[in-house]
């Protein structure tokens, strides 16, 4: 080593870079786990493309799967049938990547939320949340365009409802539809379109974003749990070589072990049960994947509000769910890491601790509000098929939705931050009297009572002094938070 050193430095130049701490903490492992479902997707779609035909000119399908045999339909669903039946391991391949791209999404959206309730977001990673939510939209736009080119009945009918969604933008609307869909709709341009944004150009913005991301995380040091010996100053945790990449590469092998497994034994997406797409039908029960349920939910719940000026329609029945919400949803949560550290003072100082989520009451009632408003909408977006299980009307529950999409998400947030209190409550009581012992004894004036042992075991970044929650407990204010003097970090950084 030493004479190789002589001559390329590599363990000057990548010495410090392979002793990089990273924390050993399961939810630091979130990100990791979108990382390797994108290198599956990846690796599927490379595979996919060698067969796929992105063409909407009419053929007649003769293919393996005897119920469509001389039924008329696009190129892209026929190639999609050819994999799926008359390549060998096609329908395993496409099922693997199908089960990358929901576990991708909801691998990204988990890592946001660890992000937003520890408090991560905060000085200097502000940038870093930006960027993640970008990968979160982009993933988003990256899924619909992959679900929409076998051109089934169900992808269709998704694209159906997207040009509405174009339609119901006042003044520009019908010329952001002719644009997109080269013409009327369905035309003959929409799929080669979504193929290529689908294949290279949101690839190539996620690889890039994603690198972007990684340096950032390398440059400004991962955050880590209070405990002893750890600070602002320092990392405590894994070296980057060879305990933490042995670690990812182990996560790494079970995620495409658990993709593999899902894509062989777990059917998905069977566009043959849906046959070609035809815009004079709509399949029945129709549901889209999941991160995409809560525009479908919006869509459900308003009500038919239509305007008539100087002979224009303007669709706020379509207009607010699926352009005007999303637009605001997304802006808020890019603008909220500035907005809390606005108003908590802590914009001046970087912070490199993570919080606890009960420590951040109104943080953590906000966040569980968001997601309860968002369940909501995703149970609406699946309205019918919910009424039908379970026999009810679907008016009722339509109506039941619009009121618990208002009241559900303050009632969250009012439980969560009344439950945040009482931990810490009960926590600092546990500090101060110990665990019980499990023994009693009675006393010289003839009562019984319990005794206490100390405390010893202590979650991650639990406090160790009744003190300590105590100041944990005064640090949200009326607005966000206030924070105390002890755990502002410096304005400098060690790495």
């Amino acid at each position: 080593m030493d004479a190789v050193d002589a001559r390329l430095p590599v363990t000057d130049g990548a010495g410090r870079l392979l002793r990089k701490a990273f924390p050993d903490h399961w939810s630091f492992y979130l990100g990791e786990l979108a990382l390797y479902s994108l290198i599956v997707l990846v690796l599927t779609g490379v595979w996919l493309t060698l067969f796929f035909k992105p063409e909407m000119r009419e053929v007649t399908y003769a293919g393996q799967y005897v119920p469509l045999r001389g039924v008329r339909m696009s190129e892209a669903f026929d190639s999609t049938l050819h994999i799926s039946f008359d390549v060998r391991g096609g329908l395993l391949i496409r099922q693997m990547h199908h089960w990358a791209a929901l576990v991708f999404v909801a691998a990204i959206g988990l890592h946001m939320l660890r992000i937003f309730f520890t408090g991560a977001f905060r000085r200097p990673r502000e940038m870093n949340w930006v960027i993640g939510l970008t990968l979160f939209v982009l993933a988003l736009a990256e899924g619909f365009a992959g679900y929409s080119l076998p051109d089934d009945l169900l992808s269709g009918t998704g694209l159906r409802i997207a040009q509405g969604i174009m339609l119901s933008i006042p003044i520009v609307g019908t010329y952001v539809s002719m644009f997109v869909f080269g013409g009327e709709f369905p035309g003959h341009e929409i799929i080669p379109r979504l193929y290529g944004l689908h294949i290279l150009l949101l690839p190539g913005a996620l690889i890039a974003l994603v690198t972007v991301h990684l340096i950032l995380v390398f440059y400004l040091k991962h955050t880590q749990w209070r405990g002893p010996g750890r600070s602002n100053r320092n990392v405590v945790g894994k070296p980057l070589f060879p305990q933490f990449a042995v670690s990812s590469v182990g996560l790494s092998l079970i995620v495409f072990g658990v993709l593999t497994l899902l894509g062989g034994i777990g059917q998905i997406n069977p566009v043959w049960t849906y046959g070609p797409y035809r815009p004079d039908q709509v399949s029945t029960g129709s549901q889209p994947d999941w991160y995409v349920g809560f525009l479908e939910g919006s869509l459900r719940l308003v009500p038919p509000w239509e305007t008539n000026i100087a002979g224009h329609t303007i669709m706020w029945n379509v207009l607010l769910p699926a352009v005007v919400l999303p637009t605001l949803l997304f802006a808020v949560l890019y603008l909220y890491p500035f907005v809390e550290q606005r108003l908590t003072g802590e914009g001046h100082h970087e912070q490199h601790l993570c919080d606890r989520p009960r420590e951040r009451p109104v943080r953590t009632g906000l966040g569980v509000a968001g997601i309860t408003f968002y369940g909501v909408l995703l149970l609406a977006g699946g309205n019918d098929v919910v009424a039908q299980s379970f026999r009810i009307s679907v008016n009722t529950l339509t109506w039941v939705l619009r009121i618990g999409l208002v009241v559900a998400p303050v009632l969250a947030f009012m439980l969560a931050r009344r439950l945040c209190h009482a931990l810490l409550e009960a926590e600092r009581e546990r500090l101060e009297e110990g665990e019980e012992s499990g023994e009693v004894r009675q006393s010289v004036e003839g009562g019984y009572e319990s005794s206490h042992r100390p405390v010893e075991d202590f979650r991650p970044g639990a406090p160790r002094t009744p003190e300590a929650v105590t100041a944990a407990d005064r640090r949200p204010g009326p607005r966000t938070g206030t924070p105390s003097p002890e755990h502002r970090a410096p304005a400098h950084r060690h790495r």
